[in-house]
């Protein structure tokens, strides 16, 4: 988790040092296209080897500055991409505690209404908490069972 909290600063960094280049100057000089700007490397052995394959770092640290800003782009396509992929490493948002409760004997699971992430997310829930206390379900079973109102991008 703190290495990818250090990638994404390193990131925001990156994109602002960018942005300032766009529009202005650096220590008096334009700066062109072709110009390098220096980029910490503080990643590990992997990372290095791929961003040494992607990239064109000189011996003094520094990559093209079109070259750096394909990268930054890359990285952060790539964030909001995977985020609303299904992946490999799905969790149940929840503890294990909550998942292994179990739903009382004869519980009929009300007919939620389906949440899509369009619409008020505040009116949903309170939807949600009425139909379920309707149905006499209360407490921790209320978060049990709240993914399955969700649908499509509120469920990802």
């Amino acid at each position: 988790m703190k290495h990818v909290q250090e990638q994404d600063a390193q990131i925001a960094r990156l994109i602002n040092k960018a942005d300032n280049i766009d529009g202005s100057h650096i220590m008096g000089k334009q700066v062109e296209a072709h110009d390098e700007v220096e980029m910490p490397i503080k990643q590990h052995d992997t990372e290095k080897d791929k961003s040494a394959k992607e990239l064109q770092i000189s011996s003094d640290g520094l990559i093209p500055m079109d070259q750096l800003k394909e990268f930054i782009e890359g990285t952060i396509r790539s964030k909001f991409e995977g985020s609303s992929r299904s992946s490999f490493t799905y969790s149940k948002p929840y503890t294990p505690r909550i998942d292994s409760l179990k739903m009382p004997m004869g519980y009929q699971p009300p007919k939620f209404q389906q949440f899509d992430d369009k619409g008020n997310p505040k009116q949903h829930v309170a939807h949600f908490v009425e139909t379920c206390n309707n149905a006499g379900t209360y407490g921790d079973h209320l978060v049990k069972q709240f993914v399955r109102s969700l649908k499509g991008n509120a469920f990802d």
